[in-house]
């Protein structure tokens, strides 16, 4: 006998407590389903990513929008990109950087969670383009999507040669199709853009195209999308910045609030995010001169990134603005995986960047929160710097990037390519089957040293270094003639060491295990002692929790 029979014959003439038993039955149910379907979710960057269905997701240079699907009407998180033939090549092996880029396709994937993604289809194909009688093999580029109310369409806009791209579509999923190619040499003087993408203000429900000149990039504009002659286009042309050369070019809105946001031109290596701020899209933005250096992303070039796109998550409990950056590691080499996404902080209307390697997304409540595996080293792969250091060219700098180097004995750090050491190695392509990306830190010199390189970690102003038990570990490669190497880790005033004795002339990892950290701060890093020419590359480094 079931147990609602149980209770339905024990208590006849109690009709109301029957129901009142199923009611709460049901409401129980429905409580445990509910908060298994708004479980937190882990984002993983210094990856690559996949579909639901083991796919890889190739998506660089695009933007995530929202719009309602076509065949049920749930509102959805849509995400466009570029697919190049080189994300296979890279993802299969990164140990090779590339040198072309050839543009396959623009793919799009759907989730209602930004976590667990559906490959739709590849929506505006090679085939679409060359059906133009003009085509020729070009550059494709930075895109985004807007709704079109005026005709019921959604409208791509795309980086194509020297010109913008416009495509439609009758759906988010369907295939785009040539629209017409607009020249912006009337709006801003030239007629490509230097770097785009498409931003919807959900407040007003209207699209702007966000860019910049073509020549130099020192001046961004914002421009609305709409209908002029019965065609897609671009109603208007507002110059929001002259200054600094900018690219990745985008924004996002918080509290009322707009946030212009760009990167340095350095091609395809990462740079710092900076911002602009203002009440009106028009602007104007603050501050009036030069742009502002995202708090939290100095330390690794926010995570090894240029700025891409936002998504800003409103969830129940609170609302999220994720920044969405391209790696560019297929042409760059500075690493693994295309997408890396951070969930940002605000100090009063300052954005904070929060460079995470794991964290945890809920997007029905809008938390977030840093995931168990996250490793908090900064640059710990040091691809933040792309060039030799110490560097005399753009970016000017002596140090690496996230890293403290205290030269004890031996040369000095500086821009004399004759005496200076440099504090960075360039891994051959067989190093990079063992260890990631085109750089490692050197631990070298000319003559007899002393040198010491260390990352100080502590609590940030948003996520915290937890009290508890943490593993530190590195891929070391050496030579002989060191009186001295070791790995080191400090804490709570007790130190814990791992002595390197021997000559590595593989990658090996090394591990200190069972840091006990209380005070919210450890210092880790590596004690040198060589004699002239001896060397230790060290590359990978990882700070995780022990669970």
């Amino acid at each position: 006998m079931t147990l609602s029979k149980q209770i339905f014959r024990r208590n006849k003439g109690n009709h109301s407590l029957f129901i009142s038993l199923i009611l709460l039955v049901f409401t129980i149910t429905a409580s445990t389903l509910q908060t298994a379907k708004a479980q937190a979710l882990n984002i993983k960057n210094d990856v690559f990513w996949y579909t639901k269905n083991k796919l890889p997701i190739n998506s660089q240079g695009g933007g995530i929008f929202k719009f309602p699907d076509p065949k049920t009407g749930e509102i959805k998180y849509y995400w466009y990109g570029v697919y190049y033939k080189e994300a296979d090549t890279y993802r299969d092996n990164p140990s090779v950087t590339l040198k072309g880029n050839t543009f396959e396709a623009v793919t799009c994937y759907s989730s209602t969670d930004l976590v667990n993604w559906t490959f739709e289809a590849n929506v505006l194909t090679n085939d679409e383009l060359k059906k133009r009688s003009d085509y020729r093999k070009t550059w494709v580029g930075r895109l985004g999507v807007a709704y079109v109310p005026e005709i019921k369409k959604y409208a791509m806009f795309v980086q194509h040669g020297g010109e913008v791209l416009i495509t439609v579509s009758d759906t988010p999923t369907g295939q785009f199709t040539w629209h017409q190619q607009i020249s912006m040499k009337e709006m801003i003087g030239t007629t490509n853009t230097g770097d785009q993408t498409v931003f919807t203000d959900e407040d007003t429900g209207k699209s702007y195209l966000i860019y910049s000149y073509g020549q130099g990039r020192n001046k961004i504009y914002v421009s609305e999308i709409g209908i002029k002659n019965g065609m897609v286009n671009l109603l208007d042309c507002t110059e929001i910045f002259k200054g600094e050369n900018r690219e990745g070019n985008c924004m996002f809105k918080h509290k009322g609030k707009y946030y212009m946001c760009a990167s340095n031109i350095y091609g395809w290596d990462s740079s710092l995010a900076y911002y602009l701020v203002a009440d009106n899209i028009r602007g104007p933005y603050l501050p009036s001169k030069g742009m502002l250096v995202m708090d939290g992303c100095a330390d690794d070039y926010a995570h090894v990134t240029q700025t891409g796109f936002f998504v800003n998550v409103k969830g129940s409990k609170q609302e999220t603005v994720i920044y969405c950056g391209d790696r560019w590691a297929n042409f760059a080499g500075n690493g693994l995986g295309y997408n890396q996404w951070f969930p940002l902080s605000f100090d009063g209307h300052n954005p904070y960047f929060n460079s995470l390697g794991s964290w945890n997304l809920n997007a029905k409540t809008g938390e977030w929160s840093v995931a168990a595996d996250n490793n908090f080293i900064k640059n710990g792969s040091f691809e933040a710097d792309r060039r030799n250091v110490p560097n005399p060219v753009k970016p000017v700098q002596q140090h690496l990037t996230g890293w403290d180097t205290k030269i004890i004995e031996g040369n000095k750090t500086s821009f004399d390519t004759i005496t200076s050491p440099y504090l960075n190695h360039n891994n051959s392509e067989m190093d990079r089957k063992f260890v990631i990306g085109e750089k490692s830190l050197a631990i070298s010199d000319k003559v007899n040293f002393k040198r010491e390189v260390s990352q100080t970690i502590t609590s940030s102003p948003f996520t915290k270094l937890e009290k508890g038990s943490y593993t530190l570990t590195a891929k070391v490669k050496n030579s002989g003639n060191f009186p001295k190497l070791e790995m080191y880790a400090s804490s709570s005033g007790k130190t814990l060491t791992y002595r390197i004795t021997e000559e590595n002339t593989e990658w090996k990892t090394i591990k200190i295990e069972n840091i006990k950290i209380d005070n919210e701060k450890v210092v880790i890093g590596f004690l040198a002692q060589g004699l002239a020419n001896a060397f230790c590359y060290v590359d990978d480094i990882s700070l995780v929790k022990n669970h």
